[in-house]
């Protein structure tokens, strides 16, 4: 019997363009992302939504979103900094999510656009709620969250398998 299994694709919090001379990789979050992160956080908290891991891109502004996320969740989350989730596209984040470990009911993952955006709007299959695919479709802002549930396995999930269940701005949560 298949299991269902839980996956949350949170864009990075907003990051700063204020240091000209910082390369790409180091940018830090803004204001405004360090305001959006631990509502993010709160959120997963309040819904019950609890990663049983956390792939995490390793850039500066994903790492810093993941340690404001994860101070408002009731327990530590194991996590994972994944090198290959920076600038990734929708192939290599399906790549990445299906090498997750068959125990793990609850992933996420946090990363960036375009690829983090093109993956969720292609996951979303057959069942998916109608107003969260909307919004998916409008826009994938920073610090936006997509939950989706499928039935299977990590190593099976396969673009259009999956069920949009919600899709969270950070401004939902003000």
């Amino acid at each position: 019997m298949a299991t269902t299994k839980q996956l949350l694709l949170l864009r990075h919090a907003k990051s700063s363009w204020d240091d000209p001379d910082l390369i790409d990789f180091d940018r830090p979050l803004s204001g405004r992302g360090l305001k959006a992160a631990p509502l993010v956080g709160r959120e997963l908290a309040r819904q019950g939504w609890l990663p049983d891991l956390a792939l995490v891109s390793p850039a500066l502004r994903s790492r810093d979103t993941w340690r404001l996320v994860s101070a408002e969740l009731p327990a530590k989350t194991p996590d994972k900094f994944v090198q290959a989730l920076y600038e990734a596209s929708a192939a290599d984040v399906l790549a990445k999510i299906r090498q997750a470990n068959a125990g793990t009911s609850s992933l996420l993952v946090i990363g960036h656009n375009p690829g983090l955006e093109e993956f969720a709007r292609r996951l979303a299959g057959a069942g998916s709620d109608a107003e969260a695919l909307k919004k998916l479709e409008e826009k994938f802002p920073t610090a936006a969250l997509a939950r989706f549930a499928f039935d299977g396995s990590w190593a099976r999930l396969a673009l259009g398998d999956a069920r949009l269940t919600h899709c969270v701005w950070p401004k939902d949560l003000r």
